[in-house]
């Protein structure tokens, strides 16, 4: 292929490192009056406009963004694609809310046709939102996992997806059997993990719908295949907790029944975590694994307020998750300013500079992905995104009185949403623009 060689000319920004453990000055990079060079899909240099123009051949095109800023493209650690068309369902808390609203909604994914179309319109939101990479639970249909993956390749996305496995206290239209659902895990990894830039994630949905020979088969999975994912949930609601306990009394608690299972590791990132304990988050950072802050479903099924502080105690590795449906928009800008509030709850601060961090490197980091994505540092992965600072009236109104990026990155994440971002880029490619 002939060598693409582009360059952006905007502001710049970055995070380099956790806030939390280098201070918020030496997270993070930002060129007032940047460019970035981009080459065959991946970034090949980024600076100051004045150090790099003079070195750029003259017959190169630069595209310049006015009033815009260049961020990484924004990662989703947690997210349900059949869910889509249930975003915003009324009043319930999770339980209940699983048997109302969502078991229904995911039976439809039965039909190919049916999530070849829900696939198609939840990619679409994602990249108008500046998504670039998500980690997806598909439905107990091996087909929402093919159309997935299907329509990501096409736009040469890095994702990260899987076949919900749910073998009990499901309707019975909905689950599988602990072999159904380890044959149908195997075809798919078979099929889709390391094509181009997919990934595949073993799957329980959580620990109630999964039975112990279910588990165990999971757990082979991850052993059969050594850089696969595991996604599932943990400890999310006070209800759910005490049905763990009830279905595994053997157990020392809900995270223990994971362990057990040998479903803790480098690659295994566990939803929610609102109810851990300390213990349960040394345990872990010490395995490996990260969680998936997912602060708007959190508000929006009254499941509680993740202790964010405590997982930075512990050094545990931390991304952001929409988690759409319980969660009620695919932003991530608005998601950070949920889990804003959510840390005003508890006393405590989030900086834009740690938001910025989630949403980025941070989740590149929760996925072991941040040699890839996450940065723009060069040699990454050519996925970004521009942030317009004349989105909205009262964006631009307010981002006049800011003083400096700090201001100006926390307005964005406080009164941004899909309207902000201008342009989604992948791998060098442009795959959304407003």
């Amino acid at each position: 292929m002939p060598s693409t060689r582009k360059a952006f000319r905007a502001a710049l920004l970055h995070s380099l490192a956790d806030p939390a453990e280098v201070g918020i000055e030496a997270s993070y990079e930002y060129f007032e009056d940047g460019l970035l060079l981009v080459e065959n899909g991946r970034i090949s240099a980024l600076g100051p406009a004045s150090e790099l123009l003079p070195t750029l051949p003259a017959d190169l095109d630069i595209v310049h963004h006015r009033d815009a800023l260049i961020t990484p493209g924004f990662i989703d650690t947690h997210i349900h694609l059949p869910q889509t068309g249930m975003i915003g369902a009324y009043g319930e808390q999770l339980l209940d809310w699983l048997n109302t609203y969502t078991f229904p909604c995911e039976s439809q994914f039965a039909d190919p046709a049916h999530a070849e179309e829900v696939a198609d319109i939840f990619i679409k939101e994602l990249l108008r939102n500046g998504t670039t990479t998500a980690m997806v639970f598909g439905s107990v249909h091996p087909q929402s996992v093919n159309a997935f993956f299907e329509a990501a390749e096409k736009l040469d996305l890095r994702m990260i997806a899987g076949k919900v496995m749910m073998d009990r206290n499901a309707p019975d239209y909905l689950t599988d059997t602990a072999e159904s659902g380890y044959l149908e895990s195997k075809a798919l990894i078979e099929r889709w993990h390391g094509k181009g830039r997919l990934h595949y994630a073993v799957t329980p949905r959580f620990a109630p719908t999964s039975t112990p020979e279910q588990l165990t088969l999971a757990g082979q999975l991850l052993g059969e295949y050594p850089d696969l994912y595991l996604q599932t949930h943990i400890s999310e609601n006070l209800r759910e907790v005490q049905w763990v306990k009830e279905l595994f009394p053997e157990r020392k608690g809900y995270l223990d029944v994971y362990d057990h299972y040998q479903l803790l590791g480098e690659r295994s990132v566990f939803a929610h975590g609102v109810h851990l304990c300390d213990a349960e988050c040394a345990r872990l950072a010490q395995s490996g694994s990260a969680v998936a802050f997912c602060p708007t479903s959190n508000f929006f099924l009254g499941s509680g307020v993740f202790n964010l502080p405590m997982a930075e105690k512990h050094k545990l590795n931390v991304g952001i998750g929409t988690d759409v449906g319980g969660g009620t928009s695919f932003s991530i800008l608005q998601t950070l300013n949920e889990a804003y509030k959510a840390m005003q709850l508890q006393g405590a601060r989030l900086s834009p500079f740690k938001s910025l961090y989630l949403a980025t490197l941070g989740g590149a980091r929760a996925l072991r992905l941040e040699d890839r994505i996450g940065s723009l540092q060069p040699g990454s992965d050519a996925d970004f995104l521009v942030l317009d600072y004349h989105a909205t009236p009262l964006l631009s109104y307010r981002l006049k009185q800011v003083r400096n990026i700090a201001e100006t990155l926390f307005v964005l994440m406080t009164l941004g949403d899909d309207r902000t971002v201008k342009q989604t880029y992948a791998a060098g490619n442009l795959v959304h623009q407003r």
